[in-house]
């Protein structure tokens, strides 16, 4: 784990290396009240490292100063933000830059993808609305014009959202916002869409 300095704070930055060449770097935000340790998405940084992908986990300020409440959303994109030029400027400078994570770590990461230059985003669990007001659609920030994997149980009670144009979502049977169910089957599409992507092998 590595801290790096943000406008909000330090930030800590766990990097994991696939054993062979690189291709793309894929960096993954946590949801609000947890951390990087959510199953999905350990179970991804393992599935995916296999596949040529370095995989960056960012754990925000807020967490790291120990306090569960989240910081707020422009506070969030500033770190994040931040976090995420300083490692494409480093060691994987030239690899394709993946950015995303769970809950609201999909929102943040889909909130600033096109100032970081990512070239795909990953939104697990993406929080459409607050439970029971549909009418409090957050639709409208998956819409970046880059390409999108959205992976979202059925039972979500944070709402699934529809695909569009560059937008695909993947539906997780029985699974609700935690995505516990079937990690394998959560990792493989996840896999299989950086694959169709160029951004794995």
């Amino acid at each position: 784990m590595t801290q790096f300095p943000t406008p909000r704070g330090p930030a800590e930055v766990a990097v994991h290396r696939p054993a062979g060449s690189a291709r793309c770097l894929l960096v993954l935000g946590h949801g609000a009240g947890g951390g990087v340790d959510s199953p999905d998405l350990v179970a991804v940084r393992n599935a995916v490292g296999d596949h040529g992908v370095v995989v960056a986990l960012v754990t925000q300020p807020y967490r790291v100063a120990g306090r569960r409440a989240p910081a707020p959303a422009a506070h969030l994109d500033e770190a994040w933000t931040a976090v995420v030029t300083a490692l494409h400027k480093g060691r994987d400078a030239d690899l394709p830059l993946v950015v995303g994570g769970r809950s609201s770590g999909a929102r943040v990461a889909c909130r600033t993808a096109v100032a970081v230059g990512a070239a795909g985003v990953l939104a697990l669990a993406f929080p459409l609305h607050p439970p029971g007001h549909p009418e409090r659609s957050r639709d409208p920030e998956l819409r970046t014009g880059i390409p999108t994997l959205v992976v979202n149980g059925d039972r979500d009670p944070f709402g699934v959202p529809d695909p569009s144009d560059g937008v695909e979502v993947a539906i997780r049977p029985g699974a609700r916002h935690d995505l516990r169910n079937d990690l394998r089957g959560t990792s493989a599409l996840v896999i299989d869409w950086l694959c169709r992507m160029n951004f794995a092998s």
